[in-house]
């Protein structure tokens, strides 16, 4: 059920022959900037400034596209549509379709100037969309623009290319109308004032574009235009009520009515007027309204469609309710079957809900919800089933069933067991819900709370229902379970209900999507990096097609497709994917990606040197634990801080947050889940790195050897490999350097053929002098000489973990300084232990980064110190910092 496609929103608003030429803006001239943010509230001319300085740029012969957004939008199958259509009329692409990644990197690959407008931003609000605009911006090469219209703050990342630079912000102050603009505009208008009274309403106006618009359309019915202009005032929504009253007194009759009545329409074609006003000549009264200036916007041409001006259209509406000759849910329901006989039922449905003819409603949605849920569109489902009422979808089964499902998707199991008057998603007797067909619908609510073993028992139960009249219910029980058994430990049945899975919905991008996501993870926990971050990829490319609108799908395969770039410490390539999937993870609520997804954007960020972030990301997960009741997530949360505590040498605070984790009550079993967020972070494992770093090495080393032994004989030899490499730190601060070097080499020889960088580079800060002395001894005569991929492999650590041979300090007691630090570079030094980058320090301090360069010089000076890393070690063993 493709949606209509409106070829204007791809071409700006056509010009009028009242219109001023808005020079003073300063849009023109911002043809470096990355990005040109127009952003007012209404009727203050962006559209118009835009649409100038598209044409002018046009002219020059610069590549531009145009975009006008609306709500519809919000649909990411439906953005990228409209998107690649820009990316063909600048000459990024020949064809389409393609994935949101895709389309990023075609972008950030163009090497020839471009700018892409995009007017309406504040009508987008999907987090999934935003995200991958967002991403879109981040990675803009060298030429391309973006000039981006808005009534309010976009959530876009603005205040990183405001500090760098590459942001122009174009506002209220630029657009308002200078005096010499009103008058020319007055001017086309043929509203004309003696010099005083044009003065007086350009100070009432204040510039406001539309004030002016709809001043001058009062003006030509006003014989006393200087009496007009000094009593004019108001608020913008007064303002506009005033004058559109006015304006409404001044119709015929006829257009009186014909305005009230098609008030109720978001956007007007002649035949679906027609049908709200079946005795007027639809065509000609819109080309006449069009032509008249009144509030009518065209916004397509194949049939001709127009919309109201947002203010106009609900001060009709308003008028509307106040008549009580005419029945407005009559207008509703002729909307709704106009909408229908032309095939569409979107339109239709949301007619009929505004009508409250629930009958209708449910009608609709019942001949049209199985090509929803093809779609993905489970979210405008919820927002119809939550509309029409339980009460009324009662007698649909399988409308209910639905409408159940859609609730689980968009907004988690809490809302979902609300809506089916329980308390706990187990199987009870009796009760609406109560039988078989609910079971797969139960199944997935246990997981979603961590219940796995509850979970299992409802699936098998399920599965003995399949084939159900549900296709949707039958695919997402054989995917789920498959990822039970997975988590279970029950490995050879999760493969074969992904093969069932395969052989009944082979044909489904999102199958594939979930069994190669599923069997990544399953070679993930074997120690198989690359064979899983192949699977990975694949999972997210498989679902560019008919599933992308599928939040769920694209977070499960997104978010792990993110932490296959980090491991393998492509940062800005995970960043970038974390832009768009860690909004889906975060509302569709799996906990696992939730987690995931955090803890990657807290090591990012961490990495970046953005330790603010760091922490806040660490308290969003926090929150999203105790909002949605579930304590792995709670426990996550503190196991990262802790984390990041132990970064900045803070042993305390670190145990502190690891108490806590501890002290989260768990589900029953729940240690021996098979979970990939917590594989190799989980709370024995963080005990252990405490103890490895601060306490007691020797015992620290014992136990790393023994769980190291049980992660291999369970097969889950990713574990093993990082409790092998916390054994080898705990020999070395054991004093058994000779036993962990050899340990070491044999951890990073495996790590090595599978690729995992961060397994290791995330111990930096603690296997430090162990790997400098690695490094040295590879140099000086190791295997590095004979194995050129080992070589470059210990090159990429080297690297990362900024480790300069020939400088690393001693381990004997330093001297102190000859000259003390002064108290700001004792600050410099305490944010640099605490991770902070350059750029963020100076922030702290309100200072230029040049002058951060220049503290950091005179430390080192005074610390006889070659690098930060080392700066801080020798504060540190001085007793000068923490």
């Amino acid at each position: 059920m493709p949606f209509t496609r409106l070829t204007t929103k791809l071409t700006p608003p056509a010009t009028t022959p009242y219109e001023v030429a808005r020079l003073a803006t300063g849009l023109e001239s911002q043809g470096a900037a990355r990005v040109v943010l127009v952003r007012a509230p209404a009727g203050f001319g962006k559209s118009t400034a835009m649409t100038q300085s598209y044409r002018a740029m046009e002219a020059r012969g610069r590549s531009v596209a145009w975009l006008t957004l609306d709500s519809l939008d919000n649909d990411m199958s439906r953005f990228v549509h409209y998107l690649g259509e820009m990316m063909m009329h600048v000459g990024i692409v020949n064809s389409q379709p393609f994935s949101p990644m895709e389309a990023v990197d075609a972008i950030a690959a163009h090497d020839s100037a471009f700018t892409l407008f995009m007017d309406e931003l504040d009508t987008l609000r999907d987090a999934g969309v935003l995200g991958l605009l967002r991403e879109i911006i981040d990675r803009l090469p060298r030429g391309g623009q973006m000039v981006l219209g808005s009534r309010s703050w976009p959530d876009l990342g603005f205040g990183r290319l405001r500090a760098r630079g590459q942001l122009v912000e174009i506002g209220p102050p630029q657009l308002r109308f200078s005096l010499d603009e009103t008058r020319s505009f007055l001017h086309n208008r043929d509203a004309l004032l003696p010099e005083h009274a044009l003065l007086v309403l350009h100070n009432r106006c204040e510039g406001w574009a539309t004030g002016l618009w709809l001043a001058s359309l009062a003006l030509q019915r006003r014989p006393d235009t200087v009496a007009f202009a000094q009593e004019f005032s108001g608020s913008d929504q007064a303002l506009a009520d005033y004058l559109a009253e006015d304006v409404l007194h001044g119709e015929t009759p006829e257009v009186r009515e014909f305005l009230l009545r098609t008030s109720v329409l978001k956007q007007l074609t002649a035949g679906i007027c027609g049908a709200l006003c079946p005795n007027v000549d639809c065509a000609a009264m819109l080309e006449h309204l069009a032509t008249h200036g009144v509030f009518l916007t065209r916004i397509g041409d194949t049939p001709p469609t127009w919309r109201y001006h947002s203010l106009f259209a609900s001060f009709l509406r308003a008028r509307l309710e106040q008549r009580t000759d005419i029945d407005h849910r009559q207008l509703q329901l002729a909307a709704s079957y106009a909408y229908e006989a032309e095939g569409r039922p979107v339109p239709a449905i949301d007619h009929a809900v505004l009508a409250q003819d629930s009958p209708r409603a449910i009608r609709l949605l019942s001949a049209n919800a199985d090509a929803f849920l093809e779609q993905g569109r489970l979210r405008l489902l919820d927002r119809w089933c939550q509309a029409i009422g339980p009460e009324a979808l009662a007698d649909d089964a399988r409308l209910t069933h639905l409408a159940l499902w859609a609730t689980c998707f968009t907004r988690g199991p809490v809302d979902t067991l609300a809506q089916m008057g329980c308390s706990d998603a187990l199987p009870g007797p009796g009760g609406p819900h109560g039988g078989a067909g609910y079971l797969a619908l139960r199944a997935m609510l246990l997981a979603l709370q961590d219940r796995y073993a509850d979970a299992y028992a409802a699936g098998q139960l399920a599965l003995r229902a399949i084939p159900s009249d549900l296709p949707f219910a039958d695919s997402a029980l054989l995917n789920l379970m498959a990822n039970i058994t997975s988590v279970l430990g029950i490995t050879a049945e999760s493969r074969k209900l992904l093969d069932m899975a395969r052989s009944r919905f082979g044909g489904s991008s999102f199958n594939r999507m979930y069994a190669e996501s599923l069997e990544g993870i399953l070679d993930l926990f074997e120690g198989r990096m690359r064979q899983a971050t192949a699977r990975f990829r694949i999972a997210v490319e498989s679902t560019h097609q008919a599933t992308f609108n599928q939040a769920h799908g694209n977070a499960w395969a997104g978010v792990l497709y993110a932490y296959a770039m980090y491991e393998a410490n492509r940062l800005d390539k995970a960043d970038h994917l974390l832009n768009i999937y860690l909004p889906m993870a975060r509302d569709v609520g799996l906990p696992d990606h939730m987690i995931l997804s955090h803890a990657l954007r807290t090591r990012l960020a961490f990495a970046a040197g953005d330790v603010d972030s760091t922490l806040h990301t660490i308290a969003e997960l926090e929150h999203l634990g105790h909002l949605r009741n579930l304590p792995r997530v709670i426990s996550a949360a503190h196991l990262e801080r802790a984390h990041v505590f132990m970064q900045q040498g803070n042993a305390r605070a670190a145990r502190d947050e690891l108490d806590r984790a501890c002290g989260v009550p768990q589900k029953e079993g729940a240690q021996e889940y098979r979970l990939l967020a917590q594989d190799i972070e989980y709370p024995e494992l963080a005990d252990l790195r405490w103890r490895t770093c601060f306490g007691d090495a020797p015992t620290a080393a014992s136990d790393a050897a023994a769980m190291a032994t049980a992660a291999e004989r369970a097969g889950r030899h990713r574990r093993a490999l990082k409790l092998r490499l916390l054994q080898a730190i705990a020999l070395h601060r054991a004093g058994r350097t000779v036993n962990a070097l050899a340990l070491l080499e044999q951890v990073l020889q495996a790590a090595c053929r599978e690729g995992f960088l961060r397994l290791v580079l995330d111990e930096v800060p603690w296997i430090r002098p162990l790997l400098c002395s690695h490094l040295l001894a590879q140099r000086d005569g190791g295997r590095q000489a004979d194995d050129p991929i080992y070589a470059e492999f210990l090159g990429q650590l080297r690297t990362a973990s900024n480790i300069a041979l020939d400088a690393e300090p001693a381990q004997d007691a330093p001297l102190p300084p000859q000259e003390p630090l002064t108290r700001k570079e004792l600050h410099v030094l305490q944010l640099l232990a605490q991770g902070y980058s350059n750029n963020a320090i100076a922030e702290k301090l309100v200072v230029a980064d040049t002058t951060v360069r220049t503290h950091l010089r005179h430390i080192n000076a005074k610390l006889n110190a070659t690098s930060r890393t080392q700066a801080v070690a020798l504060a540190r063993r001085l007793r000068l910092i923490p």
